[in-house]
């Protein structure tokens, strides 16, 4: 693994020599924008749209839109005015309960690794963390943006968990959420049946994201059928769900739910 960061931990007036990790991998096929009939590979450019000509790089600024259709521009010293002090620590300014922020607040995951002289140190801050029960609330600098963070015990490693603003989420009653449905005892008797039926211990590793996998496996079968090779795989049919025949009848469906798990 290759760090992405390196800096220290804050802890009172302790200094925690540490380096980060991305603590998850993104497992992506790439694809590229082609035209259709030829297979020409598509390239973007720069088009003015006022005279449709091409602008080079050099003579591109970054602008704010004001209300009135004029531009304020900026220029480098501008964002390095407005950037937070840039910074290689990891303040640790508050301890909190895990359970006390919302599962909406939680982001990004970086693994937490001590250099060689501070293993000590990084050791007390796990071993406090795991007997107070609690997580560190901490910001960072990471790629020239201020951002807040959790420190957290996990097996034996220190995680520290980017979390967001609370400015950076929207608040869900912006959504049509209903709250005066009213649910019959029976509805909700078996509906509890439900969950009680598909209930299992949480097992992360038992889940796989297979639509990388079945992606590759459509464009093997389509280039082998462009050489004109032919594949002998057959395509199996994805199950369907059983309709009732009343779907408004949720009584009904609840049913034919726990029929199927019991199938």
């Amino acid at each position: 693994m290759k760090a992405l960061w390196k800096g220290g931990i804050s802890f009172g007036l302790v200094n925690i020599p540490v380096r980060l990790y991305s603590g998850a991998v993104a497992h992506r096929i790439d694809l590229d924008m082609v035209r259709k009939k030829d297979q020409c590979a598509i390239q973007y450019v720069r088009i003015c749209k006022k005279d449709g000509k091409e602008v080079p790089w050099d003579e591109i600024a970054k602008g704010y839109r004001k209300e009135n259709g004029d531009y304020v521009i900026l220029d480098k010293s501008d964002f390095e005015k407005a950037m937070p002090e840039k910074t290689q620590m990891i303040e640790i300014f508050e301890f909190v309960l895990e359970d006390e922020i919302p599962s909406q607040y939680l982001e990004k995951p970086y693994i937490v690794e001590p250099d060689k002289s501070a293993a000590k140190t990084y050791a007390l801050l796990r071993e406090a963390l795991k007997k107070s029960g609690k997580v560190g609330l901490a910001k960072f600098v990471l790629r020239s943006a201020e951002h807040l963070g959790i420190l957290k015990v996990e097996d034996n490693a220190i995680l520290l968990i980017q979390i967001r603003f609370d400015q950076d989420l929207r608040d869900p009653n912006e959504a049509k959420i209903p709250t005066d449905i009213k649910i019959q005892k029976k509805e909700l008797d078996m509906a509890m049946t439900i969950i009680d039926q598909l209930t299992e211990k949480f097992e992360p590793e038992k889940y796989k994201d297979t639509y990388k996998d079945e992606l590759m496996k459509l464009i093997n079968k389509k280039a082998a059928a462009a050489k004109g090779k032919k594949t002998t795989e057959k395509e199996e049919p994805k199950p369907r769900a059983k309709k009732t025949k009343d779907d408004d009848d949720l009584l009904a469906q609840l049913k034919a739910s726990l029929e199927a798990i019991k199938n």
